[in-house]
């Protein structure tokens, strides 16, 4: 072959750069990244976080049967309004906090082999973080399936697709909030230490801006924003308006006689017309604490060297 051919050819290109074809290989690396990353955790879970999650999953039954059976009953006054609100709440507290608390040291031990991976270019901070959010969706699930199957028949709801759907959107989005924020919080802090100081100072304003212990009405103006930025509020009101908003059954509320569904508007403010954007907080919320999970993640390096 003679000199001058070999030179054109060396000349050439052997790959013509295509935009498209570059970005739909971008967009595949990132999802097999995204891929193996999830099976990593998979496998995490199974070995070596089965066991406690099982006894979380336990302890979720019996608080389940044990609310139910405390809150079963007609609504023939206040009270009765009151105990079926109250067992919703100690189970959205309850459950919630216990799946805030037990996330902590997995996030925080998961945290380091990030920073291996990354450093060995394995797998990307946004692929890595994205693969452990989806990762905790059917455990979250399954205690979502568990509660929804205890409670419902045994506190007597009504059945309706509707409403039956309605309780189990606000139990998952409730639990995945809870999961999230405890993801988020280990992301902000070094270690695990100060993450659960930063987690029980943030308990203390859910539990008392959920909407049950103060009302909505009975809050001052000057916070009732953090009212609406707590999701136990939305969870709060999504489960009990679903159930009762629309309820037009007589009761006596003190000493006055009005409906089911009027006592919760005028109490608690929990409006049944305002569902849909109840449905949309409790959406927004969760993929709020992941993309911010995500961000600090990425960009906070406790790492000591």
């Amino acid at each position: 072959m003679p000199l001058e051919t070999v030179f054109v050819i060396l000349a050439k290109p052997c790959i013509q750069f295509d935009a498209n074809c570059f970005y739909d290989c971008h967009i595949s690396a990132v999802w097999r990244a995204i891929l193996a990353a999830r099976k990593e955790y998979v496998r995490i879970y199974f070995s070596s976080m089965l066991p406690s999650f099982t006894f979380v999953l336990l302890n979720d039954y019996e608080t389940a049967c044990t609310l139910s059976y405390l809150a079963y009953g007609k609504q023939n006054n206040q009270q009765d309004v009151f105990s079926i609100a109250g067992s919703m709440y100690s189970i959205i507290i309850f459950l919630g906090i216990n799946n805030c608390s037990t996330v902590l040291p997995f996030v925080s031990t998961e945290r380091t082999v990030l920073y291996r991976e990354r450093f060995a270019g394995m797998y990307s901070s946004w692929a890595y973080s994205f693969a452990q959010v989806i990762v905790e969706m059917p455990y979250l699930i399954t205690v979502a399936t568990i509660y929804e199957v205890i409670t419902y028949p045994m506190i007597g709801y009504q059945w309706s697709a509707y409403k039956i759907f309605w309780a189990f959107y606000s139990m998952l989005s409730t639990l995945v909030c809870f999961n999230y924020l405890g993801m988020l919080l280990v992301s902000l802090t070094p270690n695990i230490q100060v993450a659960s100081i930063l987690t029980s100072s943030s308990y203390t304003m859910l539990i008392l801006f959920s909407g049950f212990v103060i009302p909505k009405a009975q809050i001052p103006k000057w916070w009732i924003w953090l009212y609406y930025i707590c999701p136990t509020s939305w969870a709060m009101n999504g489960m009990l308006t679903s159930q009762y908003g629309d309820v037009e059954t007589q009761i006596l509320a003190f000493e006055e006689k009005t409906t089911v569904a009027a006592f919760i508007q005028d109490y608690f403010g929990f409006h049944h017309g305002s569902l849909g954007i109840v449905a949309a907080a409790l959406f927004i919320i969760p993929v709020i604490f992941a993309t911010l999970f995500a961000y600090f993640i990425r960009t906070l390096n406790f790492q000591r060297r």
